[in-house]
């Protein structure tokens, strides 16, 4: 649940504010006309990535066991690789989002009135793609339960009234340092969907090394256990590992938390405003 929620609310309040841009932008220049095709686009957007979701879902139930287990691994390969993609994309494009996203919807509104709906459907549907994947992933690492859904519902209200009262200017929020940290954060949720998409490969006999342990501390942290169920909630911990998911796990975190924490170059830096209400992405 808990590792679901991260996802639901990083990649929730990025598209919140997504909208809170194009809604603000609208407002601000008179042009609320518009609102309704933005509005528009972003339910379609949501219903493609539920419908991608959906299908995901689908999909695994109708295969065997080792064609699950290799679908299965798969896609959180992919997850790791979207959200990798996604907190480093943020890093170098927080600061100047807000301009791209109005620039944007300055040229749809000139080109008319399905342009406007495909912009808005794209800006928020890029998100939701993501999110549907990477909700597949770990909510298949989570195991049969309704916490990963629970939890991923969770993250997301949260995010949208987060956004809300940024947009209302109710709280300031410095998405700089939010997305810093929800960023180191998802570094570990993501090496822990990485190691069990090597752990599904493995039992689908695609990769080797399924009996080859790197540790096993079952009897010290038992997988039914509060603190066993947490770690495997967050962090996907399992308490028998092989030695090729430990490896894996332990290389992905040196090296992507390396390149995510390291000084920014000249170009990025400078200082990150907190979000207001006339500019609910500064």
């Amino acid at each position: 649940m808990l590792g679901n929620a991260l996802i639901g609310l990083r990649e929730g309040l990025e598209a919140s504010l997504v909208v809170s841009i194009l809604v603000a932008f609208l407002v601000r220049t008179d042009r609320r006309r518009e609102l309704a095709k933005v509005w528009l686009g972003v339910a379609l957007a949501v219903a493609v990535s539920v419908a991608v979701t959906l299908g995901l879902t689908l999909t695994q139930q109708a295969l065997t066991f080792e064609a699950q287990e290799l679908l299965g691994g798969s896609l959180s390969i992919i997850a790791v690789g979207f959200v990798t993609w996604m907190i480093f994309w943020m890093r170098r494009v927080g600061r100047t989002i807000a301009a791209e996203l109005r620039g944007g919807l300055e040229r749809a509104i000139a080109m008319g009135s399905v342009a406007v709906v495909v912009m808005a459907a794209l800006a928020v549907g890029r998100e939701g793609l993501e999110t549907a994947v990477f909700f597949v992933a770990a909510a298949q690492a989570a195991g049969e339960t309704t916490g990963p859904l629970i939890g991923f519902l969770l993250g997301i209200a949260v995010a949208i009234v987060l956004a809300y009262l940024v947009y209302r200017g109710a709280i300031t929020l410095n998405l700089g340092k939010f997305f810093t940290v929800t960023g180191v954060l998802l570094v570990f949720v993501a090496a822990g969907i990485l190691a069990y998409g090597v752990h599904d490969l493995q039992e689908a006999r695609f990769l080797p090394g399924l009996d080859t342990l790197a540790f096993d501390v079952s009897a010290a942290v038992p997988a039914d256990s509060w603190y066993g169920v947490l770690l495997k909630g967050i962090f996907n911990f399992s308490p028998q590992t092989t030695v090729l998911e430990a490896v894996v796990w332990v290389l992905y975190v040196a090296v992507v938390l390396t390149l995510f924490l390291r000084p920014v170059s000249r170009s990025e830096r400078g200082p990150v405003p907190a979000a207001t209400a006339a500019d609910p992405a500064a």
